[in-house]
């Protein structure tokens, strides 16, 4: 079993005893100074911190909670991230049981899945007070970069419901504070939660949402990860603690929020309605220009009696989202290879914004085999906003940089191994030709075949003869050189 939280405190409580908790006792600005402050740190590779006093506000503020790979892992219960990948494929190749002794066998983890399922409950932690005249200026939101357009709720766990289906979507938008009662939604046309405002738009009728600032880190990081639209990402959350998410029905929608949550911000998007949001200094680490987009209206604020807040920054990486995204990588590449099984291996570099660079290792089986892969990747999921796939061979390996690099140099005729498609990009590349359309780039980077035109002899790589290391290894301590090399 992981080890998981009851909350983002009990979280954070875990992060101090383990000494990655760092608190601040003297007032701090939420306006650019936490900003510049959890930067600095996190560039540091160190801890999360606590500011104890916000100026102008009376809650702390946490950030850097998975600001190294080391501690995503913690926050989501296990000792590195390819353990819930190994987990997520070990699920999904279950066979079904046929015989009589195979259902009996299947009874626990029939039993074990069941109990993933949310729960709802009466009541919870996130309702123990409940505002009476309701402001989101009481919030200690930042303003992350000069350039902003305001104050920005930067970790929301934003909950819709299809209007027909009645699916429940949990996604991760940002919100500009307007006012007291009034917030930008940041849907982009892709995401689902922006489908159903688009089908309460059609209907004509208002549509309920929930914000939740401040779960347990499993929620939080099924609120970013990139699910089948039909999968709830609550049940997600329950796979990756093993254990039930409490939820609990909103005072004035008709939604449920998580129990755990420190703050529960109730209201609702009118159809039609929009206002100007942003600029936003955003993971691209450019702005992100104003444009007009939905607006939140509140109608109740719950919390805890002594609740924290939760806030993350983006911008130029490396930002703490970029270990969010390395666990999306890890996580679900046995899916991928699933769906693509000659696929060994992927990396996502932080440098590469995560949709800008894919570099794929594969066991290559036949001629064109690297383009294969690329056009089937740039059709799964948010794959499709991926601007450069990098194809390489089995025995390259694609967390290594470096390596990718010096093959990628070395091993491609440019006119030959490249090409361009056409097709929807992510709505805040800026260099793209229109907004959310534009081009995207394959490479292969593999070895060249015959059977591909390819009639020189390929050179082997310079490496040293194994005997000569062995013997090399043996004499190491008599050279002289400790400490040297």
């Amino acid at each position: 079993m992981p080890m998981t939280f009851d909350g983002i405190q009990d979280y954070a409580a875990a992060l101090e005893q383990r000494g990655e908790l760092h608190s601040i006792g003297v007032e701090v600005d939420p306006e650019l100074e936490m900003t510049e402050i959890a930067d600095r740190v996190l560039r540091a590779g160190g801890p999360a911190l606590r500011f104890e006093k916000p100026r102008g506000h009376r809650w702390p503020v946490l950030m850097n909670l998975f600001g190294t790979l080391e501690r995503m892992a913690f926050a989501l219960g296990v000792e590195e991230l390819d353990d819930i990948g190994r987990r997520l494929e070990d699920l999904l190749r279950t066979q079904p049981p046929t015989s009589l002794l195979d259902k009996l066998r299947a009874l626990p983890r029939l039993a074990e899945m069941a109990s993933w399922a949310p729960r709802s409950v009466g009541d919870g932690p996130c309702q123990e007070v409940v505002a009476e005249d309701p402001s989101l200026l009481d919030l200690p939101a930042l303003k992350c970069w000069p350039g902003d357009g305001g104050r920005f709720l930067t970790l929301p766990i934003v909950i819709t419901r299809h209007p027909e289906t009645g699916q429940r979507n949990v996604g991760m938008y940002r919100m500009q504070i307007y006012d007291a009662r009034t917030t930008g939604m940041h849907w982009h046309p892709h995401k689902v939660g922006a489908e159903h405002y688009r089908r309460h738009e059609e209907m004509g009728s208002r549509m309920p949402v929930a914000v939740a600032l401040g779960c347990d880190p499993a929620v939080i990081y099924a609120a970013t990860a990139p699910l089948p639209e039909e999968f709830d990402e609550m049940l997600f959350a329950g796979f990756l603690r093993q254990r039930a998410v409490d939820m609990v029905p909103c005072r004035t929608v008709e939604l449920e929020a998580p129990a755990d949550a420190e703050f529960v911000l109730e209201g609702y998007v009118e159809p039609g309605e929009r206002r100007r949001e942003g600029p936003f200094g955003d993971h691209t680490g450019y702005y992100s220009p104003a444009d007009d987009f939905p607006v939140f209206r509140l109608t109740a604020l719950t919390r805890r009696d002594q609740p924290v807040y939760p806030a993350t920054v983006v911008g130029r990486p490396p930002k703490e989202d970029c270990f969010l995204g390395k666990a999306t990588e890890r996580i679900f590449l046995p899916l991928l290879r699933m769906q693509l099984p000659e696929i060994i291996d992927i990396n996502l570099p932080v440098e590469g914004i995560f949709h800008n660079l894919a570099l794929v290792r594969i066991r290559k089986r036949y001629p064109g085999h690297a383009y294969k892969v690329m056009h089937a990747l740039w059709g799964l999921g948010q794959m499709m906003f991926t601007k450069i796939i990098a194809v390489v061979d089995e025995e390259v390996d694609v967390q290594n940089l470096s390596e990718v690099i010096w093959r990628i140099g070395n091993n491609i005729d440019p006119e030959r191994d490249i090409c361009f498609v056409r097709g929807p990009v992510d709505i805040l590349d800026h260099a793209s030709r229109l907004p959310g359309l534009g081009s995207k780039m394959g490479i292969d980077a593999t070895r060249k075949w015959p059977e591909e035109g390819f009639s020189r002899p390929w050179p082997a790589a310079i490496e040293m003869d194994g005997e000569v290391r062995a013997r090399v290894d043996a004499l190491w301590a008599q050279l002289g050189l400790e400490g040297r090399t």
